[in-house]
């Protein structure tokens, strides 16, 4: 599973020969904990902006060796994404411009017309959007969602009001995809494209030590709604809600993944470069590490393909959410050991991706609802799970 096939390998060393520009931008981000900075102009994440749109709605793909490249497969994604983080910054990828978390939702629900005017909006420039889910008081619990979206007293629409935070890009972004409640249980919760730039809608960054100039708060009041933005309007109810947003996050959880196994062989190949090879202990160390490293990668692509064929599967890429997760941190930690107890001064951009990747772990979802995605599959097949005492 780690050995690409001619198309990907190609995609793959296109964005390791452009990813080094981002990593001279790193640093540069992270002296601001709000990402009050301006954003770095890096090619790669301008083209990046370009990329993840439908196909009748992205004119121009990336073209290597006459190889057209839409970036809509995981499988594709994982690849990039990985590649960038590895070779590049997974802080300033996580904080790019485009329709990765967002775009995903409206290709999934939204219909021609909503597509079209949600899509060419990003075609006319790098534009970022934002996926509105998390709260305060909940989390990203489904049940405990308090935004609501309710009629207008004029008739005219709907009124959207709640807060959100921990958006990635939501103090960037002039549109993106908010989940409401409309009423109550699972079908009363509905997605709307919203448009940030009313004057009901506030956002601000939100200051962090790791993923810096990443995530931001979003506050809605009043903030109206037109019948023409709600997503699944042509759906079943069964479907225009949480059903899709669920089955998108199968592809995200892949590329939170990919970012998290990049992020690992960053450090890995810093170790590498960096710290003194002559003892036989710290070299056994770097090995091990380097074969938990492939091994988590190719779990990783392996969900890629498995979402690919089949969009509903969701404990492939839960697994591969969870390892990469605990791998980024495990291996920047393992560094910093190997590299003596002042690291995190002497090499400040090793310290950045220690701090780093302790987001991947909130990514898409934490590990413990990875685990119970797991779970469920497992408990589906009629697998019988182990006792513990």
């Amino acid at each position: 599973m780690n050995r690409l096939d001619p198309r990907l390998s190609s995609l793959q060393h296109y964005v390791r020969d452009q990813a080094p520009a981002l990593r001279a931008a790193a640093l540069q981000l992270d002296a601001h904990p709000d990402g009050s900075t301006l954003y770095p102009q890096v090619p790669l994440l301008d083209r990046l902006a370009t990329l993840q749109i439908p196909r009748p709605y992205a004119p121009d793909p990336l073209v290597i060796e006459g190889e057209e490249y839409y970036l809509l497969s995981a499988v594709e994604r994982v690849i990039f994404h990985e590649e960038a983080a590895a070779h590049g910054d997974a802080a300033l990828l996580l904080s790019a411009p485009g329709s990765l978390t967002a775009g995903m939702l409206v290709a999934a629900l939204g219909d021609d017309t909503q597509q079209s005017m949600f899509f060419n909006r990003l075609r006319e420039q790098p534009t970022w959007t934002f996926l509105a889910m998390t709260e305060p008081q909940g989390g990203s619990d489904a049940a405990a969602l308090r935004t609501t979206l309710c009629p207008s007293p004029g008739g005219d629409g709907q009124l959207l009001n709640g807060s959100k935070c921990f958006i990635g890009n939501a103090h960037r972004s002039p549109l993106g995809v908010v989940t409401a409640r409309t009423g109550p249980g699972p079908l009363g919760i509905r997605c709307l494209i919203v448009d940030a730039s009313h004057p009901g809608c506030s956002a601000g960054p939100i200051a962090t030590l790791g993923m810096r100039g990443a995530l931001g708060t979003l506050d809605f009041q009043d903030v109206p709604v037109p019948e023409e933005h709600l997503l699944g309007r042509h759906l079943s109810p069964t479907r225009h809600g949480m059903w899709g947003w669920l089955h998108s996050f199968n592809p995200l959880r892949c590329v939170a993944a990919a970012m998290g196994v990049g992020l690992a062989r960053a450090a890995h190949a810093y170790a590498l470069e960096h710290a003194p090879h002559h003892h036989s202990a710290l070299r056994h160390s770097l090995d091990a590490l380097g074969t938990r490293i492939r091994g988590v990668q190719s779990l990783t692509r392996f969900a890629a393909h498995a979402v690919d064929a089949d969009p509903t599967n969701a404990h492939l890429p839960s697994a591969a959410k969870t390892a990469a997760a605990r791998l980024a941190v495990e291996a920047t930690s393992t560094v910093l050991r190997l590299l003596g107890p002042g690291a995190r001064i002497e090499h400040p951009l090793l310290d950045k991706w220690a701090r780093d990747a302790f987001g991947i772990e909130c990514m898409e979802g934490t590990s413990h609802i990875q685990a119970m995605a797991v779970f469920n599959a497992l408990t589906r097949t009629g697998i019988t799970l182990p006792r513990t005492s």
